[in-house]
């Protein structure tokens, strides 16, 4: 019997959950909008339970929204926490899926969840020891995988909310986080783009000023990632990364920053193959769960998918 793995990436706006064995064999996919957490995870559960009751399925991974509490011996281990989210705060996702689905589980944020998968279905970012997946939309995520494992410590990465230069002559827009104001998130996020600019992110033309601006606060923020992290390689993603020549913006002013200090020939001479867009497009926090719930299940190795 074919052996079935299921994902999902739990948003803010929306459940994208999966059931496949990876990129080429996606079996079954479905969007579905976050209400309440007792009518979104009963339609989460829905979905799988077809591929349950044919004994299809192995297991799952959950790359969620956050802050969650990803500690094994937590008494809270698998929820997310003090969430602004409404509704959702100290909502124990992880033992909800495992208790109803009675399988493996796999459990972490969006983003590391992204990173994963990033790395794990793209040859080239095979062996890798330090690997970061940027995703800027409804807000802004960092997740971080060294030596192939997703990086947690004291909780996980909130890197998001790295505080920047802010020239308020400039740019005298107070930014949106309602615990920072202009940390990277606050200014540089979708909604923080509306805000400034009176309309989406996606309506915004090229040639707007907001991109000089926007690449400038996300290069800050890539910088400081560089010189903390030493990354191998940064997966820039996202909605807002999507718009064309973003990246290219980004790219130079990173290379301006850092000028020159870090002496490396991708950082000098081939950043487009450093800083890159997601391989796997809007799909790498699914297939990342799919490939983390192969590892629950025993069957998946992050070096050779």
């Amino acid at each position: 019997m074919e052996r079935l793995y299921g994902g999902i990436e739990a948003g803010g706006t929306k459940f994208n959950c999966m059931v496949g064995a990876g990129p080429d064999t996606i079996l079954a996919e479905k969007h579905i909008p976050t209400l309440t957490p007792q009518e979104t995870i009963r339609q989460v559960l829905a979905f799988f339970e077809p591929f349950v009751r044919r004994k299809q399925l192995v297991a799952v991974g959950i790359g969620s929204f956050g802050p969650l509490d990803l500690h094994p011996e937590s008494p809270a281990f698998g929820s997310i926490t003090n969430t602004p989210k409404a509704g959702w705060q100290y909502v124990n996702l992880r033992t909800q899926v495992l208790d109803a689905l009675e399988l493996p589980v796999s459990f972490d944020t969006d983003v590391n969840t992204a990173a994963f998968g990033e790395q794990y279905w793209n040859p080239e970012n095979h062996g890798l020891e330090s690997f970061i997946y940027v995703t800027v939309g409804t807000g802004i995520g960092v997740g971080t995988l060294v030596n192939g494992r997703p990086f947690h410590g004291l909780v996980h990465s909130e890197a998001g909310h790295l505080p920047l230069p802010h020239d308020w002559e400039r740019d005298p827009f107070p930014g949106i986080c309602p615990y920072h104001g202009d940390c990277l998130e606050g200014l540089a996020s979708g909604p923080a783009l509306a805000k400034r600019w009176g309309r989406p992110a996606e309506n915004l033309p090229a040639g707007h000023p907001a991109w000089r601006l926007e690449a400038e606060y996300l290069a800050f923020g890539l910088a400081s990632l560089i010189y903390t992290c030493s990354p191998e390689r940064i997966v820039l993603g996202g909605g807002v990364s999507q718009h064309p020549g973003l990246h290219a913006l980004v790219r130079r002013k990173v290379q301006a920053l850092l000028n020159g200090y870090i002496h490396s020939p991708l950082l000098l001479e081939q950043i487009d193959r450093y800083i890159t867009a997601p391989a796997l497009g809007n799909r790498s926090a699914m297939l990342g769960a799919v490939a983390m719930a192969m590892e629950a299940a025993g069957q998946g190795d992050v070096l050779k998918p």
